[in-house]
């Protein structure tokens, strides 16, 4: 074949092909970060990312076109949604915290207390089709929310270079890739406490967080043996690690039902899975990073404030009196070893919570490349 007519085959390939599947996404990670794990057959390019941003934030993907991903998480809530427990498109409440994106790309598992959901394809699948309770509610009505995609001229630009060659490309696993891709990309490493620790800017904290870094991470309050490492958890993935991922649930001691460790009903977690008792009321520790902006919290959200939190912790669990959750949890015989107790001055409390507030991350609740493309 002459080389003019080899050209402009290769031209024509490329146009079927699209452009963008030359185009892989390129990671800007901050210091310190590792490289994400990515599944092979899901691999990252910035057409399926800008895809999964658009139908990230469209309420064209609930069922009744009521919400959208981002309504249970919200950019300037670092990907939460402040709520106690989520509500979905149809009123139903959820059971559980609406937790936050922040470097998802990271976790080891997905959801609080699910220890087979390892990748984003697998979990996102639950808000959309999940009916116990519904979330998108997208089961049976998919012919119907795929349709409105398929009819919008802007759609149908956006599959085309996300998934070229395909005749119709809008599927659910076309969808759920998209999505996957755009929400590994919310990386956050940006606080006060990066900038001090990272990129060596020795003012970036102030005396009080420097003494409330170190009793974070100190034996005395032993906050660092579940919330470590450089996302401030140890449940994480990446391909430093590929190997040897460490995937951890702990209880704390929010509840003792019945004297004999019991949490309430719907909300047992590992437990849920495994059926073994040991695993009674075991939930992944969440990272830290952006932690001042993710209130409520606990898996439930029955904590309403940091403050809160860190009396909990100081009490070694919590001691409900009366109602239908009443009981000791500071004596639930399946309580982490970590959750032992400790005594903090008044400074020393404020020095600790001044630390968690370092950890804020405002470049990341603000990136453009995070936000909503309809607004």
């Amino acid at each position: 074949m002459k080389l003019p007519l080899l050209l402009a085959s290769f031209g024509i390939v490329l146009g079927l092909l699209g452009a963008s599947t030359l185009t892989p996404y390129t990671w800007d990670l901050p210091k310190g970060f590792p490289q994400p794990l990515v599944p092979e057959d899901n691999p990252m390019t910035e057409a399926k990312v800008e895809l999964g941003r658009h139908l990230f934030y469209d309420v064209r993907l609930s069922g009744n076109g009521a919400q959208s991903c981002a309504s249970c998480h919200k950019q300037e809530l670092a990907f939460s949604d402040g709520l106690g427990t989520s509500v979905g498109s149809t009123g139903d409440i959820h059971p559980r915290n609406s937790q936050s994106l922040t470097n998802s790309a990271y976790n080891a598992t997905l959801t609080w207390s699910n220890p087979v959901l390892e990748e984003l394809e697998q979990q996102i699948l639950i808000p959309m089709f999940g009916e116990f309770p519904v979330e998108l509610g997208l089961t049976n009505k998919e012919a119907e929310v795929y349709a409105r995609f398929e009819s919008d001229p802007l759609y149908e630009s956006l599959f085309t270079d996300a998934y070229p060659g395909e005749a119709q490309p809008v599927t659910t696993k076309n969808i759920v890739n998209a999505l996957s891709s755009f929400t590994r990309t919310l990386i956050s490493g940006n606080s006060r406490y990066d900038q001090y620790v990272y990129g060596a800017k020795r003012d970036a904290l102030t005396l009080s967080e420097k003494r409330g870094m170190d009793l974070f991470l100190s034996e005395k309050t032993e906050c660092h043996h579940c919330h470590g490492g450089f996302n401030f958890t140890h449940s994480v993935k990446h391909q430093n690690n590929a190997q040897f991922v460490e995937k951890s649930f702990h209880n704390t001691g929010l509840y003792n039902l019945d004297g004999a460790g019991a949490y309430p009903l719907g909300n047992t977690g590992v437990h849920e899975i495994t059926g073994k008792p040991e695993d009674m009321g075991k939930f992944r520790a969440p990272s830290l990073r952006n932690v001042e902006l993710t209130a409520p919290y606990f898996h439930d959200g029955s904590a309403k404030t940091l403050e809160e939190v860190l009396s909990f912790y100081e009490a070694s669990g919590r001691f409900v009196e009366t109602g239908d959750r009443a009981g000791d949890g500071r004596s639930n015989p399946h309580k982490s070893g970590f959750v032992q107790g400790f005594s903090l001055s008044d400074q020393e409390r404020q020095d600790l919570i001044n630390f968690l507030k370092s950890l804020t991350d405002e470049s990341f609740i603000t990136d453009e490349r995070f936000s909503n493309p309809f607004e």
